[in-house]
């Protein structure tokens, strides 16, 4: 349940409805607004007898909210959020973050080489993956803290926030310690566990959307994060598994103004892993940011052809620097 407060509601009297939801047993927050006031109700099972709530001084109108997501949801909170990741800022208003890496992360002089090509050609984050989780045991499975150590190196030499993926709790301490953003991806989207750790960390997260999840369970899984006291969510539309094997998964743009209307959270595209093929990458970036994008990830390495993980989905560095000037004069058109 939503209660609206007047707009000429008194601090007490915020104050107050906070107490009375507290003594029906459930959880009062606040949702401070330009014009009035909020507080979302949470924790309840089921509806929510608002009679008591509704005729108490300042309140203008309680509704009713029966997503399974409600601090992900625009209901409780209208007004877009704006993610700070170490100085980067995702969300409406700001420019779209470019976020540009390897898939993985495979040596010292490999991260230095990518992370000096996704400064030059625009980036404004740098990407790397130290624990992967591959489809077989035999792939490669990432350098782990060493790779991490490389990862956060490159960064700070380049000026370039990191975001790494994280797959198992006991690897929170060390990501948290090398990285400034927190990867979930498609295979944990719905490891309730893992999700409800990482958002007591308070590190800003980018979670990826399940290879088979309805916008819906993507919502609610980020809702998981939320209620743990993290509002420092990014969502990743990654492409979803259809009938179709043309691509290594369909990329569903329309997920992008679809939760823009339904959440405040910002959302990104990662039309690398979405389509599997480098030949997509650019066409698809761009109709990512005519969609209403708020970023796009993509996998930048310095010899693609020798990538340990996903080259035939990388973009060389020559590449992401066309790219991004492409991206520019198309951002120009649609601010003109």
């Amino acid at each position: 349940m939503l209660i609206v407060m007047h707009h000429h509601a008194t601090p007490e009297q915020v104050d107050q409805v906070i107490a009375a939801v507290k003594v029906m047993g459930l959880t009062a927050e606040p949702i401070p607004g330009s014009l009035r006031t909020a507080i979302g109700v949470l924790g309840n099972q089921g509806y929510v007898d608002d009679s008591t709530i509704r005729t108490l001084p300042g309140v203008r109108e309680t509704i009713h909210v029966s997503k399974p997501y409600k601090m992900a949801s625009r209901d409780f909170h209208p007004e877009a959020s704006i993610i700070d990741v170490a100085g980067v800022k995702f969300g409406d208003g700001e420019k779209p973050v470019m976020i540009a890496g390897p898939c993985s992360i495979e040596s010292e002089q490999q991260m230095m080489d990518a992370a000096e090509q996704v400064k030059a050609g625009g980036g404004q984050m740098l990407r790397g993956g130290a624990f992967k989780p591959r489809t077989g045991p035999h792939s490669f499975q990432g350098l782990g803290i060493e790779g991490l150590k490389y990862l956060q190196q490159a960064g700070k030499a380049y000026g370039l926030p990191v975001v790494t993926e994280v797959m198992r709790i006991e690897q929170l301490d060390p990501i948290c310690k090398y990285a400034d953003m927190l990867q979930i991806g498609a295979r944990n989207m719905q490891n309730f566990d893992l999700l409800k750790e990482v958002g007591k960390t308070k590190h800003p997260v980018l979670l990826k959307r399940g290879m088979s999840a309805t916008i819906e369970e993507f919502l609610a899984a980020a809702e998981y994060i939320l209620s743990e006291g993290n509002g420092n969510v990014v969502l990743c539309e990654r492409g979803i598994r259809t009938f179709e094997t043309a691509t290594r998964n369909t990329l569903d743009l329309s997920v992008v103004p679809l939760v823009r209307e339904l959440s405040h959270l910002p959302i990104v595209v990662d039309p690398s892993h979405a389509t599997g093929k480098r030949m997509l990458v650019p066409v698809m970036t761009k109709a990512a940011l005519v969609a209403g994008a708020h970023g796009i990830m993509m996998e930048v390495h310095p010899n693609p052809a020798q990538a340990l993980c996903d080259g035939a989905q990388s973009l060389a560095g020559g590449d992401f620097a066309e790219l991004m000037q492409e991206i520019e004069r198309l951002l120009e058109f649609l601010q003109s």
